[in-house]
C-alpha cells in the first residue's frame, strides 16, 4: 500500500498552495537566481549590529540571560505586549491591553491559531480575489472553503463582499487592508469602516492582517478596520518580520475578549510559547529607542526600490502592461497583455541560462472562479536597484520575445 493513502485528507486538500509556498522558498537556494518572488526584507533592513549589542548585554545571568533562555509566559513577554500596545497600536487608534495581546512564532501563526479556535471542516472564509497564497494555504489545511470577494484598485469590493456574506454565510472574513499582499493595493478608509459595519451586522469575523501597514512610503496612515470594531468582531494579526526581523519569527494577535482563553490553549498544543529570546532582543530594541530611526531608515530603503522597480516595468515590460503603483509595502502586481501564461512561463525564466528570474504567477492567488493566469506578484523590498535593473531587463526582453 501506497503511505501516501495514510496521509489526512488535510494534506491532499491543500497540496496546490503548499506547492507554490515551496517554490517561493527554494527561490532563494540558487545564487545565480535573482528572486523578485518571496517577499522578504531587505539585507540592509537588518538591524544585525543593534541586534548584537542589544544581545551582549542580555545575555548576562545579572541581566536577561536566563529570562530569555527559559520557558516562558504563554501570552508572551510582558513588555514586548506592552509596547505593541503603546506605540504600535495606540498611535494606530486601535485601543486595548497587553491582556488582549499575544506574541506568535511569526505573522502566519496569528492565522493558524485562529483557526484551530473557530474553523470547521466546510466553514467558508471570505478572501480578497486576489489573496495572500500563504494564507490561502492556512485555510485549505483546515478544510476551510475559500470564496473569492471582487476587488479594484482601492481593495476588496463592499457590494461584492456583502452579496457574498449573504449567499455563503461565512464564518470569516480574512482581509490585508494595507499594501495588499500580492497586489500592493491599499483599502480605502470608507471600505475599512464598512467591513467592520457589515461584521456586525451579519455577525461575521473578520481577521484584519496588516503585516506590512508600517513600511509605508508616501501618503498617510489610514486607521485600521480593528479601530471601527464595536461589537467585537474584528481580530487584528500583524508581523515583526518586516519592521525589525523576518527570521526572529516574532508576530502578534490582538484577540477578542472571549478568545483569549482558547487562544492560549491551542498555542500550549501547538509550541507551548513563543521563543523567549527574540521576544526579549525585540522588546528591548523598541525599549531603548532605536525603533524609530530604523522606520525611517527602512521606508526610505524601500521607497527607493519601489520606484525603482516602477521605473524598470515601464521601460522594459510589453507595452500594453498593467501594474499597481503601491504606497507602501513590498509588492507591485503586474497584468501581462497577449494572452501571456505567467504560471507556464516561470519556469522558463528561472531555468533560461540568459534570464534566471524568479517570480510568482498569479494564478494561484485566486482561489476561485475563472482562471487568472497573465498576472504575476513582484517584490522589490529584498533585491538592489542594480539586480532590480538587471532582472527586469532579463525578464522584460523575454516577454518581449514571446509576444513576437
Amino acid at each position: 500500500m501506497d503511505s501516501s493513502s495514510k496521509f489526512a485528507q488535510r494534506i491532499h486538500t491543500m497540496a496546490g498552495s503548499a506547492e507554490v509556498v515551496r517554490g517561493l522558498f527554494n527561490s532563494l537556494a540558487d545564487p545565480e537566481l535573482i528572486s523578485l518572488s518571496i517577499g522578504a526584507p531587505a539585507k540592509e533592513a537588518l538591524p544585525v549590529e543593534l541586534v548584537r549589542e542589544i544581545a551582549n548585554d542580555v545575555l548576562r545571568r545579572d541581566g536577561r540571560g536566563v529570562e530569555s533562555l527559559q520557558y516562558g509566559p504563554l501570552l508572551g513577554v510582558k513588555d514586548l505586549r506592552e509596547i505593541i500596545v503603546d506605540q504600535l497600536l495606540a498611535p494606530k487608534g486601535v485601543k486595548t491591553d497587553a491582556d488582549h495581546i499575544m506574541i506568535t512564532t511569526g505573522g502566519l501563526e496569528t492565522i493558524s491559531l485562529t483557526c484551530q479556535i473557530y474553523i470547521n471542516p466546510g466553514d467558508v472564509v471570505l478572501v480578497e480575489r486576489p489573496t495572500f497564497v500563504h494564507a490561502v494555504e492556512t485555510f485549505e489545511m483546515f478544510e476551510a472553503k475559500c470564496v473569492g470577494v471582487e476587488m479594484d484598485e482601492d481593495g476588496m469590493c463592499m457590494d461584492d463582499l456583502e452579496k457574498k456574506i449573504q449567499q455563503y454565510n461565512p464564518k470569516m472574513i480574512y482581509v490585508i487592508p494595507t499594501f495588499q499582499n500580492p497586489s500592493g493595493r491599499t483599502l480605502t478608509l470608507e471600505r475599512r469602516k464598512k467591513i467592520a459595519e457589515l461584521a456586525d451586522q451579519y455577525d461575521v469575523l473578520v481577521f484584519e492582517d496588516d503585516p506590512y501597514r508600517d513600511i509605508r512610503f508616501t501618503g498617510h496612515d489610514l486607521a485600521p478596520i480593528k479601530s471601527f470594531d464595536k461589537s467585537g468582531k474584528v481580530i487584528l494579526g500583524n508581523s515583526f518580520s518586516k519592521i525589525f526581523s523576518a527570521g526572529s519569527r516574532l508576530g502578534y494577535i490582538v484577540g477578542l475578549p472571549e478568545m483569549m482563553q482558547p487562544l492560549q490553549d491551542v498555542k500550549t498544543a501547538s509550541n507551548s510559547h513563543t521563543s523567549m529570546l527574540p521576544q526579549v532582543l525585540c522588546a528591548e530594541f523598541f525599549k531603548r529607542g532605536y525603533y524609530p530611526e530604523h522606520h525611517e531608515m527602512i521606508c526610505s530603503l524601500y521607497r527607493e526600490r519601489c520606484q525603482k522597480m516602477m521605473e524598470c516595468i515601464e521601460e522594459y515590460f510589453p507595452k500594453g502592461t498593467k501594474w499597481t503603483v503601491p504606497d507602501g509595502g513590498l509588492f507591485t502586481w503586474a497584468q501581462l497583455p497577449g494572452g501571456l501564461n505567467t504560471t507556464v512561463l516561470r519556469e522558463e525564466a528561472i531555468t533560461r541560462p540568459d534570464v534566471k528570474v524568479a517570480f510568482v504567477a498569479g494564478e494561484k492567488f485566486f482561489t476561485d472562479g475563472e482562471p487568472v493566469t497573465n498576472c504575476m506578484r513582484i517584490s522589490f523590498g529584498a533585491v538592489s536597484p542594480e539586480n532590480i535593473e538587471k532582472a527586469t531587463k532579463k525578464l522584460g526582453k523575454m516577454l518581449c520575445e514571446k509576444l513576437g
